[in-house]
């Protein structure tokens, strides 16, 4: 295994230097759930919301995410994103898991470091969002399963989720 990159030699942290590291078009995509009551999905697919539409003021609040991560992270490093785009999908209750709803992003850029962060900070909030908006029916949802799917470019190449 590699060393970590946010430490220099001192083990002091410190944000990487990405100046001498090529541009390329980098592409990461992330996703999560939040489980729920099946009311409350019901809720979110009628949009019936008291709030609005939840699934809509999610996807500007992960895109908002992903465009704001250096300010949240803090060895991030600010980056020019090319597109940020969120899918969500609903499942309901099954014998084998809760009702649910899947929310899963795709961010890229050009430049010489990746967006992985970026997409696991949209789908974050993204599902933040989500709870934001329908805790006042549903105190218990539990937000899961917040992983890298895939990435690709840059010196590492790909990465697939297994």
């Amino acid at each position: 295994m590699s060393s970590l990159t946010h430490f220099d030699a001192q083990g002091q942290a410190h944000m990487v230097d990405v100046a001498a590291k090529a541009d390329t078009h980098r592409i990461a995509v992330a996703s999560g759930r939040i489980e729920m009551l099946p009311a409350t999905l019901a809720i979110i697919e009628s949009g019936t919301a008291k709030k609005g539409d939840v699934l809509g003021i999610a996807r500007i609040a992960g895109i908002q995410a992903a465009k704001k991560t250096s300010d949240l992270i803090p060895l991030c490093h600010p980056l020019a994103l090319t597109r940020v785009a969120l899918a969500f999908s609903l499942h309901q209750a099954t014998v084998a898991q809760p009702s649910h709803v899947v929310c899963t992003a795709t961010v890229e850029t050009v430049g010489p470091t990746g967006v992985e962060m970026e997409a696991l900070t949209a789908v974050q909030v993204a599902l933040l969002t989500i709870y934001d908006m329908c805790k006042a029916v549903d105190r218990g949802m539990t937000i899961t399963s917040v992983r890298l799917l895939e990435k690709h470019g840059g010196k590492s190449g790909s990465f697939v989720a297994a």
